[in-house]
């Protein structure tokens, strides 16, 4: 995860910290449908958001270690509330309802819809929101959107690929481009994009060093 204010020791330093982080115990200790349903604000959070059917229960479980930690599915909106995972003691892991496409009433959706917006204008404790991307299909329109929100609501976000097995290199560097592109104009965004494959674990191990920068930045 070498970046331009980084050493390739402090490189190596954040991915052994990012190791050891997720090397730990990793459970799950609440979940909310409803604003009054949410646990106390303790430990840092980090949020994890994303299309329906975008990989993110499968890059949770890669990033913790766990094969069931996080529902996987085959039917898109399986995730229907806040889903709140202990990594350790210094760290709270949040996985977000899908957005887009889910298998379920129009209505429900809206209420997931309402309730994200609510946790992410009101929760104190988020440090981060790690916005999913399809590394095959890049941007959408929703996923703009989304960016919108959070960029209005001035809670800050990086970019992860998933799904970056499924693409040439040349395909993905020009990906990427577009995508730096786009984000360069957004004022919550954290510059760094991160590549990703759940079906190798390629750029895991990056995520966790990120994950360990901001803890180090937050002064955990």
């Amino acid at each position: 995860m070498t970046t331009p204010d980084t050493t390739d020791d402090e490189t190596a330093g954040l991915t052994e910290a990012g190791r050891l982080l997720f090397a730990g115990s990793a459970d799950f200790y609440a979940a909310a449908q409803t604003l009054d349903r949410l646990p106390p604000m303790e430990s840092l959070e980090i949020a994890f958001a994303g299309r329906s059917n975008v990989g993110k229960s499968s890059l949770i479980n890669a990033l913790t270690g766990r094969n069931t930690l996080a529902r996987v599915s085959h039917t898109p909106g399986r995730t229907q509330q806040l889903n709140f995972f202990r990594i350790g003691d210094r760290l709270s892991l949040v996985d977000m309802p899908g957005y887009g496409y889910a298998a379920v009433e129009k209505a429900k959706v809206e209420a997931w819809t309402n309730l994200i917006h609510s946790y992410l204008k009101g929760r104190a404790n988020l440090a981060r929101v790690f916005v999913l991307i399809d590394s095959r299909h890049g941007l959408k329109s929703i996923d703009t959107d989304v960016l919108d929100g959070l960029d209005k609501a001035a809670v800050s976000y990086q970019v992860v690929l998933t799904k970056a097995d499924a693409l040439k290199k040349s395909q993905m560097e020009a990906r990427l481009a577009g995508i730096r592109e786009a984000l360069a104009k957004r004022p919550a965004a954290y510059p760094e994009v991160i590549l990703t494959s759940s079906c190798d674990d390629y750029g895991v191990a990056d995520l966790r060093a990120a994950v360990a920068r901001l803890l180090a930045e937050r002064g955990q």
